[in-house]
This record gives C-alpha cells, sequence and structure tokens, in this order.
C-alpha cells in the first residue's frame, strides 16, 4: 500500500505544532528568556496561516488532500471553507497569543513563557487539524489536541492572584477537563456507532448504512460537539470556566476553540449528506434554545467576561442555525458567521483588556470585577477614553448586528436566509425574537460608555504617593512595562490621556499606560470591521 503524504498541503497543521516543540527546545537550551519564544511562536503561526491561503483560492468542490490511500480516500482535506475556518483560528490564536504574553512576563513568571506559548500553539494545531480531518480516528485526536491544552492554560496562575482566585481557576479547569472527558466519551461512542453502520470509519456519505444506528451515531456525535460549541443544554461549563481563566485565555476559547467545535459539525453534516428529518430537528433545537438561553441570561449579567460568556452561548445558536437547514449553502453560511463573530468577540475582549489592566490591580490577573470587568468600570469610557470606546462600540454592534457594522447584519442574514428559504418559519421567528433579545443585550452594554460617569466622592480620590504606594503593593512588578529581567525594552503608551485607576463607580484615577501591542491590536481589528462593513462581501 503506498499512502501519498503531501506534506505541503497540511502545513496549516504541522507549523503551529512544530512551533511548539521549537519552543521548548529553545526554552531548554536558553532559559529565562521569553522574547525568542514569542517570535517563535508567531512565526509558526504566520507559517500556518500562509499555508491556509492557497486554499481560499480553490474553486467550489477542490480541495487540498494529504494521506490519501491507493483507493481514492484522503484522511486530509481542505476546501475554500476549511482552509477559512483554519486562517481564522491562526489569526486569532495570534491575536490571544499577544494579549497573554504579559500575564507571563513578570520576572516570576518567566518560567512559564515557553509553557503558555508550547499549550497555545498545541491547541491550535488541533483547532486547525479538525475541520480536515476526513476520518473518525484523525477527528477524535484533533479534538482533544485543540482541548486538552487549554485545561492547562486555564488552570496556570500568576503569582499575583489571590488563594481564592487562584481556587477559581483550578475549579475552572475542572469543569473544562470534566467537560472535555464528557463530550469525548460521546464522540467516540457515535463513532464506534457509525463504524458499525457502515462499516468504515471515513466521514464520507456511505452507500449502504443502516438508517437507525447511523442516526443514533450522529446524534452521539452531535451531542458531544455541543459540549465544545458551548451549546445549551450543553453549556454549562462555559460561565464557571470563562470566569475563572485570565482575560486572554476566556478570549480563546471564545474564539479560536469555537472553530474547531464548528469545523467538526460541518464535518459531520457533510458526511451524512442529504440530513434526516430528526437530525435536523435536533440541530433547529439546539440553536433555537442556545440562543434565547443564552440572551436571557447575558441580559442580566453585570460583569463584562460574564456577559461575553453568555453571548458566546448566544451565538453558538446562531452558528447552527443555517445547519438546520437543507440548504446547500449553509455550512458556508455558518462559516461566514463564525468568522464574524470571532472578529467582533476578538475586538471586545482585547478592549475588555485594556480597560481591566489599566484598572490598577491587574484584573486580567485577578479576574476581579471591581479591578475593571464590571459594566461599571466602562461608565463613560466614551468620554474619558474614546479611542477605546468606539471600537468596543463597533464590537458590540457587530455581535448585534447593528449598523453601521454592517457585516455584523450582513452575517445574520446570511444564517437566516436558509432557515427562510426552507420554510422552517417556527425557527425564524424564535431566531428573529432573539435578534431584539440581543439587541437589548449588547445595547446594555454600549449605554454604559454613552453615560457620564458619576463624580467621585472626595474620601475615595488618592493623592499620588498613596497612589503609588497602593499600586505598589497591588500589582506585579511588571505591569509598569518596565524593562524586564532580560533587559527587554518596555512597553509604551498611545498618546493621549490614559486610562485612570479609581473606584469602579467613577472616573478612574491615572494608572499604567495602554501597551502599544494592545493598541495595535485594537487599530487593526477596528479596521477589519470597518473594511468588511463597507464592502460586506461573503466570506466563504
Amino acid at each position: 500500500m503506498t499512502l501519498q503524504l503531501n506534506l505541503v498541503a497540511t502545513l496549516p497543521v504541522l507549523a503551529p505544532l512544530l512551533a511548539a516543540v521549537l519552543v521548548l527546545l529553545l526554552d531548554a537550551a536558553v532559559p529565562g528568556h521569553r522574547w525568542p519564544h514569542l517570535l517563535v511562536a508567531g512565526a509558526g503561526l504566520a507559517a500556518g496561516a500562509a499555508g491556509a491561503v492557497p486554499g481560499l483560492l480553490q474553486t467550489t468542490g477542490d480541495a487540498r488532500a494529504a494521506f490519501c490511500l491507493p483507493s481514492g480516500e484522503c484522511l486530509y482535506a481542505a476546501d475554500r471553507l476549511t482552509s477559512t475556518l483554519q486562517l481564522a483560528g491562526l489569526l486569532a490564536a495570534g491575536v490571544v497569543l499577544v494579549l497573554a504574553w504579559r500575564d507571563w512576563s513578570a520576572p516570576s513568571a518567566t518560567g512559564r513563557a515557553a509553557v503558555v506559548a508550547a499549550l497555545v500553539l498545541g491547541a491550535t494545531g488541533g483547532v486547525v487539524a479538525v475541520p480536515a480531518a476526513q476520518d473518525l480516528g484523525s477527528l477524535l485526536v484533533a479534538l482533544e489536541l485543540a482541548t486538552l491544552p487549554t485545561v492547562g492554560l486555564v488552570v496556570l496562575t500568576d503569582d499575583a492572584w489571590s488563594g481564592e482566585r487562584r481556587a477559581r481557576a483550578v475549579e475552572g479547569a475542572t469543569a473544562l477537563l470534566m467537560t472535555s472527558l464528557v463530550s469525548f466519551g460521546l464522540v467516540a461512542l457515535g463513532a464506534a456507532l457509525w463504524v458499525a453502520a457502515t462499516g468504515t470509519a471515513l466521514l464520507e456519505l456511505p452507500t449502504s448504512r443502516d438508517p437507525a444506528l447511523l442516526l443514533l451515531a450522529s446524534v452521539f456525535v452531535l451531542a458531544g460537539l455541543a459540549f465544545k460549541l458551548s451549546a445549551v443544554p450543553f453549556h454549562a461549563w462555559t460561565p464557571v470556566t470563562y470566569t475563572a481563566a485570565s482575560l486572554p485565555v476566556t478570549a480563546y476559547l471564545s474564539t479560536v476553540s469555537k472553530v474547531a467545535a464548528l469545523g467538526a459539525v460541518v464535518v459531520l453534516v457533510r458526511a451524512l449528506g442529504a440530513v434526516d428529518g430528526t437530525t435536523l430537528l435536533a440541530l433547529a433545537l439546539l440553536a433555537a434554545l442556545s440562543m434565547t438561553v443564552g440572551n436571557l441570561v447575558a441580559l442580566v449579567q453585570t460583569d463584562t467576561v460574564r456577559l461575553l460568556a453568555w453571548s458566546t452561548v448566544a451565538q453558538a445558536g446562531w452558528v447552527l442555525l443555517p445547519l438546520a437547514s437543507l440548504s446547500s449553502r449553509a455550512v458556508h453560511a455558518a462559516g461566514s458567521y463564525l468568522v464574524v463573530y470571532v472578529l467582533g468577540t476578538l475586538l471586545a475582549f482585547t478592549v475588555v483588556v485594556a480597560v481591566a489592566d489599566a484598572h490598577g490591580a491587574g484584573a486580567s490577573r485577578s479576574g476581579s470585577a471591581l479591578a475593571g470587568t464590571s459594566l461599571e468600570a466602562h461608565r463613560g469610557l466614551l468620554r474619558s477614553h474614546p479611542l477605546l470606546a468606539l471600537p468596543l462600540a463597533l464590537a458590540l454592534l457587530t455581535l448585534a448586528g447593528l449598523p453601521p457594522a454592517v457585516v455584523g447584519l450582513v452575517a445574520k442574514v446570511v444564517a437566516l436566509r436558509p432557515v427562510a428559504g426552507d420554510g422552517t418559519w417556527w425557527l425564524a421567528v424564535v431566531a428573529a425574537v432573539n435578534v431584539a433579545l440581543g439587541i437589548a443585550v449588547y445595547l446594555r452594554w454600549l449605554s454604559r460608555l454613552l453615560a457620564q460617569a458619576p463624580p467621585v466622592p472626595s474620601s475615595l480620590r488618592q493623592t499620588a504617593p498613596a497612589r503609588a504606594a497602593s499600586v505598589g503593593a497591588g500589582r506585579a512588578p511588571d505591569e509598569t512595562d518596565e524593562p524586564g529581567e532580560s533587559g527587554e525594552p518596555g512597553e509604551s503608551g498611545e498618546p493621549g490621556e490614559d486610562l485612570r485607576a479609581g473606584a469602579p463607580e467613577g472616573p478612574p484615577e491615572r494608572g499604567p499606560r495602554t501597551p502599544v501591542r494592545v493598541w495595535a491590536l485594537v487599530a487593526v481589528l477596528t479596521l477589519l470591521v470597518v473594511v468588511w462593513s463597507i464592502a460586506p462581501v461573503g466570506v466563504v
């Protein structure tokens, strides 16, 4: 038997995985340095993204295949949709890596920099492998590779965290691990039933099948994937883990990990071909429940991280919505919506990280709402710091599907069109109701940005020496963006008035500058939303 490898086609997967190995080897050879690890990690993600670009230029029906058997079946295939999901996952992982780097750049955490980079790269390699998997074995391995490293990312703690904060991180990691194990068990059981029903482990439309057994197999696989997608009723781990992890890790879980989840669902839908009515009904119920529960609970949240966690649940419903139809464009509509969701969520999380870090207590490390992640901490942000408030407003409008973020509106129309075309009117009505609920969720946050912050009582104002003393006592040594222990240059802030740290119910006092790298991410992500809204063309 001759196996045609074609490893060039697998570069989006191989590049981050090889970079993860190289980072660990580099850390063993040059311990105590972090910038070489960042450069290698960035190069690995960039190489993977470059490897995914040729797939975007393929015509409909073509795919870049690898590991092909003499019989013609291939275990890896990346068409235009798959390449789009791979590129989105790799670029989003790059954004998260830049956001996370400061959390582990303190002298006390420098030794963990290589571990963080390796975990991000390993998980991302699994993420981009999932949508290209063409057999059950590859799919199962890729799903676990995309999940298990994130458990390590959640449980890693900073020395500046309190004991209670570290305990919550362990709880969040445990919830994620148990969810992963249950999800893997369901998918593995579904895979076994699939093999029994079709006689093959390949994910292709079988020529002969046992309809009842194949239906049961698809239900088990779909249930396992719903855990990873945070779809109701498999969503309970999401708010627990999101609020326990550091903000950059939460951003990874809410964006990059969802690429793997949707990729796996797309693989399943494509393998089933003409999906039977029972599977369509299951997808429709998952979409309706996820949208409704996610939006209703998000409406009462007072913390931005928990709000974004429940927003992820609601958006999972929108991602599943077009798949509940028989339209040939359903998977492309779902992919387009996911890419828009990833872009809007990354921009929102980047601004949340900037605001939280600027509140002096290192909210990205402490996770405390009082430190800058509460909705009240964003009150009056448009007046005090419009260069952060305007991008955040654009991100929220994108998620809500409101102009001037036209790309969000187009994404919702594209997601709703297959369902309306099939005549599934009850689901279309549920989606329309959830459009209004989603608008209420994000406008509630927007109202905080537009409001005028109440004045700070004189008893809460700090003098400069007292403020410096309190900041010095409560923050990690690296949070002032001073040069690190290896002589690396610190990061300066963006010109203009700095965000100021103070009581969350009033305008903050002057605090640390927002790093240049955060400003760069905000600018790039905002530019993408603006350009895409001006020319809202389809993604896939």
